[in-house]
């Protein structure tokens, strides 16, 4: 995955036209479908931020498992760099199917992936999404609506915190399709004792109008 590069050096990476506009449309008109789904969550209530979200229930959506098992496998290789890196003694499975299963031992078993409604004045509080022990260190969140036609505003925002230093900011420019691979905690930064640990949140800034949809593919479970 060409992308892996750029994932290791900023801790993001977008891979362009990943879902196509039908698959978008899919997941959109399926927003209201109550079985597809196991929580629904106003992000207000828990001050989280102003919007909704919805975590799929199992068995989940085709296209959801197909992303979680194509896509961990090379993400783990990298996983498994970084922690080698900075001396980390956890080693991330080969397979998908495999780690979910040590998620299972840990009683995380409530599937994570999920999808995201922002109308005017949304946004989302910078976070990070660990759920339990057991973690992958990526995930993924692909855009189902076009910035500039379906909305205005809703950048995807990452922060990164590197020790005794301010935050720095990106905003991360994606299209409708897109999928924006980032840090789920940490990465690793050469510094000049070795490599450091330099944490990551993320957010989304103020929708100014219309409605921004985004689907949140996360390889863990949670407890």
């Amino acid at each position: 995955m060409k992308e892996l590069e750029q994932l290791n050096n900023t801790g993001f990476a977008v891979i362009k036209k990943f879902l196509p506009d039908d698959e978008c449309k899919d997941l959109i008109d399926n927003y209201s479908n109550d079985q597809l789904y196991r929580n629904t969550i106003d992000m207000k209530r828990y001050r989280f931020g102003e919007g909704q979200y919805r975590y799929f229930d199992y068995p989940l959506p085709s296209i959801i498992q197909k992303i979680r098992t194509e896509l961990y496998p090379s993400l783990a290789t990298l996983a498994n760099e970084w922690h080698e890196k900075l001396s980390i003694d956890l080693k991330y499975p080969p397979t998908h199917e495999e780690f979910i299963d040590a998620c299972r031992k840990h009683q995380q078993l409530r599937p994570t992936p999920l999808i995201l409604r922002y109308g005017p004045g949304g946004y989302n509080t910078l976070h990070q999404d660990l759920y339990g022990d057991v973690y992958f260190p990526f995930q993924v969140v692909f855009m189902l609506t076009q910035k500039g036609v379906d909305y205005e505003g809703g950048e995807f925002v990452l922060t990164e915190q590197v020790p005794r230093a301010q935050s720095m900011a990106r905003v991360v420019n994606a299209d409708k399709g897109d999928a924006v691979i980032f840090t789920t905690n940490f990465r690793p930064v050469k510094g000049s004792r070795g490599y450091y640990r330099a944490k990551l949140k993320h957010g989304v800034s103020e929708v100014i109008k219309g409605e921004r949809y985004a689907m949140g593919v996360i390889f863990h479970d949670a407890r």
